[in-house]
């Protein structure tokens, strides 16, 4: 467990700071930091050993660093603590503008009796906070901060409903009412009137002005590949994630460019037809020439560690993506790894998602005069349901269902819990509780400030905080944690992220070839056969093996029927599910199934 936390009480305590200035220095465990909660009315603590977090002091002004932040000015680059220290002390937030990198901070100032916490502009490193009755807590989880004395620990249905719609906790809720994280490229300053609420100190803002040839684009583009990925690597012995994909390719060989050796490469595989992607994972480890590793991962290894995977996240987590990632990253430190540096990112930076090709296709539509849209073409397949029984007019019919919800409300149509029906998974109840339209409030909130940039980058806007911040990121970040590795995204970094803001959308998405820019830019660096692969990944064989290996269908059953008693799902719904309906179509409801046995999990682990 790694981490840093944190507190203010606007009541005085008997001991007041000269006990927190003291032992600030020494804290290296949770409960160090919790007994001396109770004795100062202010204090910042780090604790940890996978790539441990730091905390340095200066004229009573103390800083806590989880990551690798970079304070920039004026084209200059310094990851030296000291300089982000005094620049904080001196600008308070508005110094974070400047400030690049992965990383959660917190700070507190003695002598002005005020401090902040943020994290980074993607979100890959992660705080939560919440009110005390004498002021304010936070930490990087909740299982921290809910420990804190005051704190209340109820749980949030609606929470609850939204994990179920997007398989992970969308933030800045979490699974415990009045409990919020902070969003990427936020911060929540404390000790002063009208504190205690995040505040944004960047923003994401699309601006398609670069005009620029392609050779050049491409110059610098590659150029900032190169020095991201060196300065990810810095201080540690690397190895990469390697799926065959794309960008985990892109990253293993600049890896090797730029350290001018061999690298140690890790990979996954599945004996599954049409989920091991490991032969692709061999052509970029000889094309680069690297010190390849595979693991196979098993039905019995994912009965062996969905348990304590499950467990080890602070809230529901659904991506089953995680057990691959857990067993990568532990592979990697069997052989040694102390740093992984993994390729997520450059779907939402470049347009690679194989959804962005199908929206591009159904946005088409729009283009289609609205009076022509609403007097003919919709009266004529839309309303008369026989048609859906002219098997040449129904997927034009589908077509059309599909295409005419604008945006943001026709990128969330894809849900499943939409196509099954809320009142079919979900008690009566249980409902009564929840907003069932919440999801799509989210989305609407997320789309807002890209709503007149071009489809890609709406859409890519919206992936970055629900796909990246609240799901690939802390998928990754939490299991190589678990693992024992600390783990970098170069293709996240900020010079990348900047890029991206202006390449025009035609280059993220021509027609509805994804990534072209990406792709071409690297066709004389990346192996062809990986360049021309259909996307895949880390993604986990869930419903065959649940279908085919009784021990995990075993587990599954025994966990989702834990939900019966909590009113949740509707019973007739998991009886349905672990029977007919997983057993006909596997890969269709096995995503579903995995989803609700981690929910039934978490909560049993955490007895709620």
């Amino acid at each position: 467990m790694r981490g840093l936390c944190g507190w203010f009480s606007e009541q005085p305590l008997e001991a007041g700071g000269d006990v927190l200035r003291r032992v600030v220095g020494t804290l290296r465990t949770p409960a160090q930091a919790l007994e001396v909660h109770a004795q100062a009315q202010a204090g910042v603590a780090v604790f940890g050993d996978v790539a441990r977090p730091f905390l340095i002091e200066e004229d009573g002004f103390i800083l806590a660093v989880e990551g690798h932040p970079r304070y920039c000015e004026g084209g200059h680059r310094s990851a030296d603590p000291k300089l982000l220290l005094r620049t904080l002390r001196d600008r308070g937030c508005d110094a974070l503008a400047q400030v690049e990198g992965p990383f959660a901070i917190a700070a507190w100032n003695a002598t002005t009796r005020r401090g902040l916490f943020a994290v980074d502009r993607m979100g890959v490193h992660r705080l939560v906070y919440g009110h005390l009755p004498t002021g304010l807590a936070f930490a990087t989880t909740l299982d921290l901060l809910a420990a804190f004395p005051g704190i209340d620990r109820t749980l949030s249905r609606q929470a609850l409903f939204d994990y179920v719609f997007q398989h992970v906790t969308p933030g800045p809720q979490t699974v415990f009412v009045g409990l919020e994280s902070v969003p990427a490229g936020h911060c929540v300053e404390f000790g002063s009137p009208g504190a205690g609420v995040a505040r944004p100190y960047w923003s994401l803002r699309f601006d398609e002005t670069d005009q620029r040839g392609f050779d050049e684009l491409k110059a610098e583009f590659v150029s900032l590949l190169q020095s991201g990925v060196a300065e990810a690597a810095e201080g540690a012995n690397v190895g990469a994630f390697l799926s065959g994909g794309t960008d985990s390719s892109t990253v293993s060989g600049m890896l090797a460019r730029v350290g001018g050796r061999p690298v140690k490469t890790f990979s996954i595989g599945f004996d599954a037809a049409g989920y091991d992607e490991m032969e692709f994972a061999r052509i970029s480890a000889k094309h680069y020439g690297c010190d390849h590793h595979e693991y196979y991962v098993t039905p019995k290894d994912v009965v062996d560690s969905v348990q304590l995977i499950a467990t080890t996240y602070d809230q529901p987590f659904g991506n089953a993506s995680a057990v691959p990632t857990y067993y990568c990253a532990k592979f990697a430190r069997e052989h040694g790894i102390e740093r992984l540096l993994a390729g997520d990112g450059g779907d939402e930076l470049f347009g690679g998602n194989e959804r962005y090709a199908k929206h591009h296709l159904l946005g088409l539509y729009q283009r289609i005069p609205q009076p022509l849209r609403r007097f003919v073409v919709e009266p004529m397949l839309v309303s008369p349901a026989w048609l859906e029984r002219v098997p040449l007019v129904r997927k034009l019919r589908s077509y059309v269902l599909q295409a005419r919800p604008p945006m943001p409300q026709r990128y969330a149509s894809a849900s499943q819990l939409t196509h099954l029906g809320v009142d079919n998974v979900f008690t009566a109840e249980f409902l009564a509780e929840v907003d069932a339209n919440h999801p799509g409030h989210l989305l609407e909130e997320a789309h807002a400030p890209h709503a007149g940039a071009s489809l890609i980058n709406q859409m890519l806007g919206i992936d970055m905080r629900f796909i990246l911040a609240d799901g690939d990121l802390p998928k990754v970040t939490r299991m190589c944690e678990l693992a024992g590795v600390d783990v970098a995204f170069p293709l996240l970094d900020d010079r990348l992220l900047e890029f991206s803001r202006h390449l025009p959308s035609n280059l993220k998405l021509r027609g509805s070839t994804l990534r072209w820019f990406f792709k071409k830019a690297l066709s004389d660096f990346l192996p062809p056969a990986v360049i021309t692969k259909q996307k895949h990944g880390f993604g986990l064989p869930v419903g065959t093996w649940l279908t085919g290996h009784k021990p995990l269908f075993d587990l599954a059953g025994d966990s989702i029927s834990s939900l019966r008693h909590r009113g949740i799902v509707q019973p007739r719904f998991i009886d349905e599910l672990l029977g007919s309906r997983l057993r006909e179509h596997p890969a269709y409801f096995g995503n579903m199934a995995w989803v609700l046995m981690m929910l039934g999990i978490w909560l049993d682990s955490r007895k709620l």
